[in-house]
């Protein structure tokens, strides 16, 4: 399988998503550079995370204007799979494709830390490999995952069942439902907070974010 890891200034976590992508599941990735006009041959398009333009404006804010983002946007509204963590979940409300914003932590901290997290819906083509309502754990890293919506739109991501992932038991940030992630109608793209690429094996005390990637290639 094939995977397209973005590249923005201020991109931290790319190189994490590229070892748990090619180390660890053994399948391929390369590295596109924000500045492209055009993706490579790819199944999957990883936005990652990091502070992306340094966050100026607001988080996500000036990368949605990337040249890259316009063929993200293509691929992903042609039914390609797009994967946003962290940085990348907020650049992917900027671009419009997922709704909903992403605010300032409830308590204006920036928080990491491993947190508790439930596998709100196991049957998307990002979570087939965890059971129904397991319980996980993964690491977040951001000042700004308090995730808002309006009313209608929470009733539809609830209704729908787009809602993926929950903080659970504890609400570490604020997000309305306790949202950690959520896909987009078609189901092709995700936004989450928390980091799977972080813990994917073994040598780092946790494999819980594994089969996420593990679901992307069956």
């Amino acid at each position: 399988m094939n995977f397209s890891i973005l590249v923005f200034p201020g991109s931290n976590c790319d190189w994490d998503a590229h070892h748990a992508v090619t180390k660890v599941l053994g399948e391929n990735a390369r590295f596109v550079w924000h500045k492209e006009t055009k993706l490579p041959k790819t199944d999957c398009v990883i936005v990652p995370g990091g502070f992306s333009y340094g966050d100026y404006l607001r988080t996500g804010a000036v990368a949605r204007f990337s040249p890259i983002m316009g063929e993200v946007v293509k691929f992903a509204r042609g039914g390609g799979r797009v994967l946003g963590i962290c940085n990348g979940f907020q650049i992917l409300t900027e671009a419009g494709l997922l709704p909903g914003v992403l605010m300032r932590n409830a308590n204006l901290k920036f928080l990491c830390e491993t947190v508790g997290i439930q596998v709100a819906n196991h049957t998307t083509a990002f979570t087939k490999r965890y059971g129904p309502r397991e319980g996980i754990r993964l690491p977040i890293a951001h000042g700004e995952g308090n995730y808002f919506a309006d009313h209608e739109t929470l009733k539809r991501l609830e209704g729908d069942g787009r809602v993926v992932f929950r903080y659970a038991p504890v609400n570490p940030n604020g997000s309305q439902k306790n949202i950690a992630g959520i896909v987009n109608e078609q189901g092709n793209v995700l936004g989450m907070m928390p980091h799977p690429e972080r813990c994917a094996e073994k040598a780092l005390g946790n494999e819980d974010g594994k089969k996420l990637f593990e679901s992307l290639i069956v």
